[in-house]
């Protein structure tokens, strides 16, 4: 009967280039120093992939609490400022009936930033003590934050429009404030994570 083949590509004798992905051989522990096709430096997994990330993820964590509970946008209205946090602009929408984009920030400005780092320190923690349950829901769970980190800059890029379109003088107008550099530094923290993390690493032990 023939021998069951190796389950992945390590196992195989093989190592990917992280840049244009072609498979070049790596017998035992020796595996090129280069790329043959891009000249990239090739590892088996990500270097000191699980410090860099844990390192990322509790930052971000650190930098979400004054990016929630500090005023990221101040209005100025005939010389009346008024600050607010995002949980501020939340409830303003949602009181005057603009359920859909209160929605929208929620979703974008708190409950995204919170899942991308709750999920990502489960995964973590999974590696760390070697839990084997739910590999692949875990596996989905990474992909998932990958893909949505794209978009968790929505804040920030409508604060940036608002701040141009509406500015008046002494009238009217807009500017981020105080918790604006938090907000975009969880939001950096947690795209280089999901970059940083070698996904592979789930299924090695």
């Amino acid at each position: 009967m023939a021998n069951k083949s190796p389950e992945t590509a390590r196992a195989a004798g093989l190592a990917i280039c992280h840049d244009c992905h072609k498979l070049v051989p790596a017998t035992g522990k020796h595996i090129p120093d280069n790329c043959p096709r891009c000249g990239a430096v090739v590892h088996l997994r990500k270097p000191d992939s699980i410090n860099r990330v844990w390192a990322l993820v509790l930052a971000a964590l650190i930098l979400s609490f004054p990016a929630n509970l500090m005023p990221i946008m101040e209005v100025n209205v005939l010389g009346t400022t008024d600050a607010s946090t995002i949980m501020d602009g939340i409830i303003y929408f949602f009181q005057e009936g603009s359920y859909g984009i209160g929605l929208v920030i929620l979703t974008a400005s708190i409950l995204v930033p919170w899942f991308k780092i709750i999920g990502l320190i489960l995964i973590l923690l999974s590696i760390k003590f070697r839990w084997q349950s739910w590999m692949r829901h875990k596996a989905l769970l990474f992909r998932i934050i990958e893909f949505i980190g794209r978009w968790s800059m929505l804040d920030i890029f409508v604060i940036a429009l608002l701040q141009v379109l509406v500015h008046f003088g002494n009238l009217s107008s807009i500017s981020a404030t105080t918790a604006a550099p938090y907000f975009t530094g969880v939001v950096l923290c947690t795209m280089f994570a999901a970059i940083t993390f070698d996904p592979r690493l789930l299924w090695d032990n």
